[in-house]
């Protein structure tokens, strides 16, 4: 199968972060011909070491990407499937070379935990112009397209987090000081931080503080800037590791470092699930605060304690620092604390049971084709 996929950056890497792990699975797993079309190569060049930002046209890890421009070039006909990421139509005069061809369609949904979701998968939407467009919700149950997972991803993860040398020796690859590694091999707590300038981060800051056990944030270049200052000016404050924005992969083992993750968006978010460790999803913001509502659809699926839901909930809402501190202290009480733990890696095995969505995806793609 050879396929198109149109991605429109904007929220910076989680829009290219999904349409990148896509392309990636559906060519290394499912043995597509895959074309991927991104407006924003700077920021796709952030997530992956090589892709060059002033190039039309490059291939990289057997994928074929194009600079999708505001004339792009008329000879690149549609391949079999075209997939357009999060409803960013494809251009018109491609459009119009689909109008002939008339390729499976897809629209690839956000991801929702909402129930009206399970409705809605796979409908198709026919257009006067002749094409169908059909809806793929990725999800949370069998219902919907699930979520993407490399195969082998469990096994990788489980046997780099039983071996604190391989952590070691990759934190200090990203940068990491020896001075500030030495403290988790004494019981230090490890928190991964990537968040949007609105999140609370004084009462952050101020919980892990107060607690016991001392802390080690990793933060990505550029992610709340006042985090050193915020850190340095209370007593007992987290040590800060700055790291460079990485390929995925590598985020993964960020991701997997941590004993705690802070995350934003949908593929930071998706990944930090496959982590199997306590999480704390921002949700992207929406006006009049649709995104809460999503916020908790999912938190009704979350099987983690009152105190993480209450921490989460908190970390959503700007500017309430107040409320972050209390409900980050009660959710690392050790009673709530191991609870979550044991959560996480509920919700992990639990969502691991079920098909990924590339898989989902190909096999829907591959009944549609047949129709055509």
């Amino acid at each position: 199968m050879q396929a198109d996929i149109f991605c429109r950056v904007v929220d910076n890497y989680g829009d290219i972060g999904v349409c990148w792990r896509l392309a990636r699975r559906l060519s290394h797993g499912c043995g597509w011909d895959v074309r991927l079309w991104v407006d924003d190569l700077a920021s796709f060049a952030r997530i992956q070491p090589g892709i060059a930002a002033d190039l039309a046209r490059q291939a990289c890890q057997g994928i074929d990407i194009v600079h999708w421009s505001d004339a792009p070039d008329p000879t690149l006909a549609p391949r079999d499937v075209v997939i357009e990421a999060f409803a960013c139509d494809p251009p018109a005069g491609f459009l119009d070379s689909m109008r002939r061809t008339h390729p499976v369609w897809i629209n690839l949904e956000y991801l929702s935990a909402e129930a009206w979701v399970e409705s809605c998968h796979g409908l198709p939407s026919q257009r006067p112009d002749g094409l169908v467009k059909h809806f793929f919700f990725p999800g949370f149950t069998p219902a919907t397209g699930g979520l993407l997972r490399e195969p082998a991803l469990s096994a990788e993860r489980n046997a780099f987090q039983a071996d604190p040398d391989a952590q070691d020796t990759f934190l200090r690859s990203l940068g990491v000081s020896d001075a500030l590694l030495s403290p988790r091999r004494t019981g230090a707590r490890t928190v991964s931080l990537f968040c949007y300038p609105s999140a609370p981060l004084d009462g952050l800051v101020q919980a892990l503080a107060d607690d016991p056990v001392p802390t080690l944030l990793l933060a990505p270049q550029g992610v709340a800037p006042g985090l050193e200052a915020a850190c340095a000016a209370r007593p007992g404050g987290p040590s800060v590791a700055r790291l460079p924005f990485v390929a995925q992969p590598d985020y993964d083992r960020v991701l997997w470092c941590a004993d705690l993750n802070f995350v934003r968006g949908e593929d930071s978010f998706v990944r930090a699930a496959w982590a199997a460790r306590p999480l704390v999803w921002q949700i992207y913001p929406q006006e009049e605060n649709i995104h809460l509502e999503k916020l908790e659809a999912w938190l009704a699926r979350y099987p983690a304690p009152d105190t993480a839901a209450a921490l989460i909930r908190a970390w959503n809402l700007p500017g309430d620092s107040d409320a972050t501190a209390r409900a980050l202290a009660d959710a690392l009480a050790p009673d709530a604390w191991q609870a979550w733990t044991q959560s996480a890696r509920d919700w992990d095995s639990a969502q691991a049971a079920q098909p990924d969505l590339a898989e989902n995806l190909a096999g829907f793609c591959a009944e549609l084709a047949k129709k055509r």
